[in-house]
């Protein structure tokens, strides 16, 4: 869990179907896509966030050889250099001629749009 207090910006929360942390101002899940509470003020269509952040590559096993082992870790850190998170996302495998597409996103979303955010408090 976060270390800011609950109802500021940044202030994180388990979700109740997958566990995964998330901003506690989240209606849907970024993680399993899940609906986390009915919100009459939100708008149905909301504004796309913006996406600092994507980078989308492919790796192809050659047809001859033997097989790989892949291993998915995405690590945050500040301007510090200190490493906020470090989460390992999956292992798996390549076989010849087998190919697998990465990709990473970043999205961010004004805390100001969002219904009951205050201001202040980051992690850091």
């Amino acid at each position: 869990m976060s270390s800011v207090r609950p109802g500021s910006v940044g202030a994180t929360r388990p979700c109740p179907h997958c566990r995964e942390i998330i901003l506690e101002s989240a209606v849907v899940c970024p993680a399993c896509r899940h609906y986390l509470r009915f919100d009459p003020g939100a708008d149905p269509t909301p504004e796309p966030a913006v996406t600092p952040l994507r980078i989308e590559a492919s790796i192809r096993h050659p047809a001859d050889g033997e097989p790989w082992e892949y291993t998915v870790v995405v690590s945050i850190r500040n301007d510090r250099d200190e490493e906020l998170a470090h989460k390992l996302i999956r292992v798996g495998a390549l076989n010849p001629n087998e190919q697998r597409t990465f990709t990473l996103t970043v999205e961010a979303v004004s805390a100001k749009a969002k219904p009951g955010a205050k201001g202040g408090g980051t992690r850091h």
